[in-house]
């Protein structure tokens, strides 16, 4: 059986950090993934979806990572049944995280988005591919 799932998207808070009785961390968060189409009503929809991380992994995520982030997950869907205060039955979704990575560039300090929020602020030196020579046909590595 196959249980592996990929998602992109922003955190909606920032990770949370605890530690099991054992000592084992676990990081909580969640992603914003905008689908790809939009409703009968022409609006772009947002899945909210819960993540949880384990160990090394949590220990990443609570240092390089807080609201507004891009972050690509790798993990298994999990299932959860659970009983609330009440009694009534409840299920829970939610990605195991295998492995977390950044799906945008360092933001500046003072922002959440990339460099910014327009092409503006992109620093003068900004460049996105470095040219190769063409003398040889050669690849540079």
């Amino acid at each position: 059986m196959l249980n592996k799932i990929e998602i992109m998207g922003r955190l909606t808070r920032d990770p949370e950090l605890r530690r099991t009785q054992s000592d084992i961390a676990v990081a909580s968060f969640s992603i914003a993934c905008e689908r790809d189409f939009k409703s009968q009503g022409g609006e772009k929809e947002t899945d909210f979806v819960d993540v949880v991380a384990w160990r090394n992994t949590a220990e990443f995520v609570n240092k390089y990572f807080a609201k507004g982030r891009m972050a690509v997950v790798v993990g298994r869907l999990q299932i959860r049944d659970w009983t609330d205060r009440n009694g009534g039955k409840r299920r829970s979704a939610e990605i195991v995280a295998d492995s977390v990575y950044f799906g945008d560039s360092k933001p500046k300090e003072g922002t959440s988005a990339p460099f910014g929020d327009s092409a503006e602020e992109l620093p003068e030196d900004f460049e996105p591919f470095a040219e190769t020579g063409e003398e040889d046909g050669e690849l540079p590595f």
